[in-house]
Formats: structure tokens, C-alpha cells, sequence
């Protein structure tokens, strides 16, 4: 099981209590298959023989996961054997889109692929809709002025939290806001949890169950079908079968209205605020104090974790070391990671109070890549940023047992440790 899980979630169970407090955003009506314009340019590709092409596969820990991605890619090898396909797997667990818009270039684009799927949209379950809009109007335009030949198709999943509007016939609100954007460039869309939905709503499903192995615990499960060990994460023997069915049935109304292959347009915006100027810069970019230095993520074995997403990893311990540095935009974040070792930071953003934020949260066990928002909404000027590594240790103990975890080893979880990776801007870098 992915280590993001615990993490992804929190994400979750907090968001729901969003998601069913805004009633006001219209759903859109449940449908399996969106074709749209469908995948004109990836199909004609792939018919060629010795074509060779890569499949980008977007999300968060569902796509991670050996499931879905892995089920779809082999099936794409075997349909068109006269082509060599291979995969770019660009999936982090517990993060949605709006982290996705900003490492795009540097985890995607940059490897050129010729049919991207994006999953977001349990990861994105509790964000406000029209953050959800700017984010993959953001993915699609960046894509298509990078690599106008690359095709796009956004894949919906679902959750037990999330599912109460597709028991009703509608999209959850993520997917509806998703479609909006696709709608808007001709997008195919593909929902993998239609199946998962008719199943609860027939009574037939277990959310959260371990697979039945012996002959007794199948009797007793009768004719239920388990999807996952959590209620997110499909079992890969059953829940992820279901998606790749859909993706599998899916492609025949998609090859259907795959016409002709071209250049993908960019067309007017849907949102002109979206995060099409959305750029991740790295953490050396800034004005590092000295004792902010830089992790091997050639050699040194913890660099290596991280050298795919923050190859500029930096690391630093010392109260009052500092990042600073200046960007004229909207929207400003730190990459970076959390972990047992770390502490927390002062931030200072132009004239506003200073605020203390906790790079340690509770479920702070292991390392895994974090960010921690600066400034959103903001006017499109310049504005001064300070991170500030602050002396005190937060109560480490008392945030972990909001989730029933302990310090069991205190040595490693003593530590004032900042890892930052990278800047994410709405805007550009001022020197």
C-alpha cells in the first residue's frame, strides 16, 4: 500500500464536509464516456507499424498504484502490437491538480508524451470549482502550446465519500467542474466509477473490505463485490478491473469520433485566470541563508527518494536560515517535503503579519513531498517572500495522536528540518 494513503485520506474525510456544504454548484448528468473530439492524433500515431509513443498517466495515488494505469497500458500494447507503447508515470499520491498544474512541465511535458490522462478528481474532491477550472484549464493550455499533437483525456474515479451524487444519476462535483474544461476544448472523458456506483447502489458492494481468500469468507460475502481494503484505493484484483473495463468500453465511441488527426488549437479561455502561467522553479532560484544547502540526490540514499519530483532538494536545520526571494504574480507555494524531522517556518509575505506554519502534520511517520501555500488570490505585482526557519519544535506528540500515531523512536522525531524543493508561482521570478 502506497505510503500517501494516510495522507490522501485526511484530504478526503475533511473535504466531504466542503463538498456537502456547497449544494449551489449545478451537477452535471452521470455518463460513462464523453467522446468529444476524441484522441484523433494518438490513434493515427499508433496505427503507423514502428510507431513509438508514450502514454502520460497524471494523478494521484489511485493512478500510482499498479492498477488502472498498468491494466490500460498493457491492453494498448496488445491492441497495437505494430506500435511500441510505453508509459510515463507522473502519479503522486495525495496531491490533486493544484499541485499538478505547476510540476506538469518538469514530471510530464518534458518527456513528450503522446496521450496524457488526468486524474484528479478525487484528490480533488474538496476544492472550490472554480479552483478546479483555473487548475486543468491550466494542464490542457500548457499542454497544447508545449506539445500541440498531444492528445488528452481526463479519467474520473470515485470514493465512498463521494459517491452520493452519482447514486443520483449526477457527477460529484469535482468531475462536474472537470467537465466544464472539456466541454470547452473538445476533451474525451471517461468516468471508471459508473460500474462502482450501479454496484453500491444495488446494495452489492463492499467499500472496505480485505479480498475473501478462503471458501468460507466467499460464502459469506455472497454476491457483494469488495472494491478496497479503504474505500478509496481499489483492490487491484477487483476495483481496478472495473476501471479499466470502463476505459476498455470506452474506447470505441472515442475511436468513433476520432475523425481526423491535427494540430490541437488553443482556443479563448474558459477561465482568463486559469493556471495556463503556472511554473515551478527551483528552490536555488531563491535567496538561500548559508546554512540552507543543497542534498546529492545522486548519491546520498535519501536524495535519491526525491530526485524524480525535487531534484533540487535543499535541506536546512539552524533556527533564523532563511529563503527569500521576490515574484510579481497571483499565486506563490513552496515545494517541498514533511517528515518526523522537520519543524516549522516563519512566513513573511510583504507587509502582512508574520504567520508560523508546521512542516510536521499528523501522519508524520515517514518523509513524503508537501507544500505549503504563500499567497493565492493575490494582485498581479511584485511581492517579497520570507521563510524563515523558526527555533521551536511544534508538539509533535500532541499532533500525531490526532491520528492515533506515537513517537516511538524520539530520536526520530526530534529536529527543526526544513526540505525545501522548489518554488511553485502563478507569475515569474523577480531577481
Amino acid at each position: 500500500m502506497s505510503t500517501h494513503l494516510p495522507c490522501l485520506l485526511n484530504l478526503l474525510f475533511l473535504s466531504f464536509s466542503v463538498l456537502a456544504a456547497e449544494t449551489d454548484f449545478p451537477l452535471v448528468a452521470a455518463q460513462e464516456c464523453r467522446p468529444r473530439i476524441g484522441l484523433p492524433n494518438f490513434l493515427h500515431k499508433v496505427s503507423q507499424p514502428g510507431a513509438e509513443l508514450r502514454v502520460g498517466y497524471f494523478g494521484g495515488s489511485i493512478t500510482a498504484q499498479p492498477g488502472w494505469r498498468v491494466k490500460t497500458l498493457t491492453y494498448f500494447q496488445k491492441a497495437w502490437p505494430q506500435a511500441k507503447i510505453s508509459e510515463i508515470n507522473a502519479a503522486i499520491g495525495g496531491t490533486g491538480s493544484d499541485l499538478g498544474v505547476f510540476r506538469l512541465k518538469q514530471d510530464m511535458l518534458d518527456q513528450k508524451p503522446d496521450l496524457l490522462f488526468v486524474e484528479f478528481a478525487v484528490n480533488d474532491g474538496g476544492a472550490p470549482p472554480e479552483q478546479i477550472i483555473r487548475c486543468m484549464e491550466g494542464i490542457v493550455r500548457q499542454t497544447w502550446r508545449a506539445l500541440p499533437e498531444c492528445d488528452i483525456c481526463f479519467v474520473y474515479t470515485v470514493t465512498e465519500a463521494l459517491v452520493p451524487a452519482m447514486l443520483d444519476g449526477k457527477f460529484q462535483r469535482s468531475a462536474t467542474a472537470m467537465e466544464s474544461v472539456a466541454d470547452h476544448y473538445g476533451i474525451p472523458t471517461i468516468h471508471m466509477g459508473m460500474e462502482v456506483a450501479k454496484l453500491a447502489k444495488a446494495g452489492k458492494l463492499e467499500w472496505r473490505a480485505k479480498l475473501p481468500k478462503t471458501d468460507d469468507e466467499k460464502k459469506a460475502l455472497g454476491d457483494k463485490f469488495v472494491f478496497a481494503p479503504d474505500s478509496v484505493h481499489p483492490h487491484v484484483e477487483t476495483g481496478h478491473k472495473l476501471y479499466h473495463a470502463a476505459i476498455v468500453r470506452s474506447l470505441k465511441p472515442i475511436i468513433d469520433a476520432s475523425v481526423k488527426s491535427a494540430a490541437h488549437t488553443l482556443v479563448v479561455a474558459l477561465n482568463p485566470k486559469n493556471y495556463e502561467n503556472a511554473k515551478l522553479a527551483p528552490i536555488s532560484a531563491a535567496k538561500l541563508s548559508s546554512g540552507i544547502t543543497a542534498v546529492d540526490v545522486k548519491t546520498d540514499d535519501f536524495g535519491k527518494r526525491w530526485a524524480a519530483r525535487l531534484p533540487n532538494l535543499h535541506t536546512g536545520s539552524k533556527p533564523g536560515e532563511t529563503i527569500s526571494f521576490k515574484f510579481k504574480g497571483s499565486r506563490c507555494a513552496l515545494y517541498d517535503l514533511v517528515g518526523p524531522d522537520c519543524g516549522q517556518v516563519i512566513v513573511t509575505l510583504d507587509d502582512q503579519p508574520a504567520k508560523i506554519v508546521p512542516r510536521f502534520d499528523a501522519y508524520c511517520t515517514y518523509h513524503r513531498l508537501s507544500s505549503l501555500m504563500i499567497g493565492d488570490g493575490l494582485t498581479d505585482s511584485v511581492h517579497n517572500v520570507k521563510i524563515e526557519i523558526h527555533p521551536d519544535q511544534p508538539d509533535k506528540a500532541t499532533i500525531l495522536a490526532k491520528n492515533k500515531n506515537t513517537i516511538n523512536k524520539p530520536e526520530r522525531f526530534n529536529g527543526t528540518k526544513i526540505y525545501p524543493g522548489a518554488l511553485l508561482f502563478v507569475g515569474d521570478l523577480v531577481e
